[in-house]
């Protein structure tokens, strides 16, 4: 599909695949630009001198190649001969306090057993990522678990350590943490806020939706011991940064079948005062309770309607609020390689487990056909070439429903782990993920052409 039609809200939208350009229609202009794509006749027309204004215009955006414009070449994604890890998952727990339902993590064990990584071997994944991102001057280390806090005195001494071996070698890590947030003291608050690291964390939104799938050990809900923190951490200014760059404070949330009016869970958290949020939908076997259910589509795409609208009623008042996956760049996104591969998963990126095990991400995680190498194997460290290759060869033009995908450029292929949980493939795409991909893509292509239009009546 070269040109995607859509309607949202009040606006008729073109959104031009191989131009990236986006085109608000009236009405007339609509049906007619739809007519020509499909390749059916324009028929007799009311007002021939508005249709003609209309088909010149269609023709000077043709000739300016920002509608109908032409296929982009096809192109493989170009890589050095040897991978260049930029980031890292750091597992330095694999053991939580939480017993959250839906944890793709079971509990924080990832199918083995409950562990903490050691200072040897979290030392040797900040070796391993500062050898293999070659002339790279800049790293990023994210701690994870599990609850990574139940490992905070590693995580201090790895963060000193991190620093003095990236200074020494003229580089600078950036570090990320990602945490249930229970277990924030305000030893760890002055710690995160010294060291300025962001802080990426969980919350699903009102109270009763997060305790359902949230609880602790013991079976209680933990969302008033999480907001209590969440509201200190907030106090403590984080920057506001979209597309979570730099120093950011994000809360990530996951909705489920039990909460398929989550817009209403998103609006909660604003009402906080969080100004970042990103709330996924839970990826499950269709035979557990809280995964989606036949007739749910239509319900969540209603709830991505409204929280469109909301979003652009909060971002009128705070143009810092910013819903992650309304977030998309026409103008100034990643160049065309970079949106055929999306997320470098098993090439740019990777995860390290407890153990020192080296996996794609944190989602491939404890799956021994994915594990790709060990920290303790080098240096140099060497990566499985066959699983290389072949998270390198896994992008839009392998995959068949994205060579046919209007989002293909926009979203990338999807998630590498999903595709294989669901699929078995990394070239074939989960189907749900993918409808739902394309519906937060036409809001945020309607949230763009609002503002857009907004600031040019301003």
């Amino acid at each position: 599909m070269d040109v995607h039609f859509f309607q949202q809200g009040d606006l008729c939208l073109a959104y031009d695949v191989n131009s990236g350009s986006l085109h608000v229609l009236d009405t007339e202009a609509y049906t007619l630009v739809q007519a020509l794509e499909d390749g059916m006749p324009l028929g007799r027309q009311a007002d021939v001198a508005a249709t003609q204004e209309i088909l010149a215009e269609i023709a000077d955006l043709r000739e300016a190649g920002l509608l109908f414009s032409p296929p982009i070449e096809e192109q493989r994604p170009v890589y050095p001969s040897e991978p260049l890890i930029k980031a890292i998952c750091l597992h330095v727990a694999h053991d939580c306090n939480l017993r959250c339902r839906y944890c793709f993590a079971g509990t924080g064990t990832f199918g083995g057993g409950r562990a903490l990584m050691d200072r040897v071997t979290g030392k040797k994944a900040l070796d391993f990522l500062l050898f293999s991102s070659g002339q790279r001057n800049q790293c990023e280390v994210d701690f994870f678990g599990g609850e990574p806090l139940l490992n905070f005195t590693l995580i201090q001494e790895l963060v000193g350590y991190g620093q003095e071996q990236a200074l020494r070698l003229g580089k600078e890590i950036k570090f990320t943490l990602t945490t249930n947030g229970t277990l924030l003291t305000p030893d760890i608050l002055s710690f995160l806020e010294q060291e300025e690291i962001s802080v990426v964390f969980s919350l699903d939104g009102r109270p009763e939706v997060h305790d359902r799938m949230r609880p602790d050990h013991s079976g209680r809900g933990s969302y008033q011991r999480v907001q209590h923190n969440l509201q200190k951490l907030l106090a403590a200014q984080y920057p506001v940064s979209p597309h979570a760059t730099g120093l950011y404070c994000y809360v990530r949330g996951t909705y489920t079948h039990f909460n398929l009016d989550f817009d209403r869970d998103v609006e909660h958290m604003a009402a906080l005062g969080i100004r970042q949020v990103s709330l996924e939908p839970v990826v499950a076997e269709p035979d557990v309770a809280y995964a989606f259910k036949d007739g749910d589509l239509q319900e969540i795409f209603e709830a991505y309607d409204r929280l469109g609208e909301r979003v652009l009623a909060l971002r009128q008042r705070d143009a810092g609020f910013s819903f992650f996956h309304f977030n998309v760049a026409l103008t100034q996104g990643p160049c065309l390689a970079k949106r055929l591969s999306g997320c470098g998963a098993g090439h740019e990126y990777a995860a390290i487990s407890p153990e020192g095990d080296i996996y794609p991400c944190h989602q491939f995680v404890g799956k021994e056909a994915y594990q790709m190498g060990s920290v303790h194997n080098g240096p140099p460290w060497i990566l499985d070439a066959d699983l290389l290759q072949s998270f390198r060869g896994a992008h839009v033009y392998t995959k068949a429903a994205c060579r046919e995908c209007w989002a293909r450029f926009l979203c990338s292929g999807g998630c590498h782990a999903a595709n294989v949980n669901f699929t078995g493939h990394l070239d074939q795409v989960y189907d749900l993920g993918c409808q739902l991909q394309r519906k937060r893509l036409e809001v945020a292509l309607y949230i763009q052409a609002q503002e857009t239009l907004r600031d040019a009546n301003a």
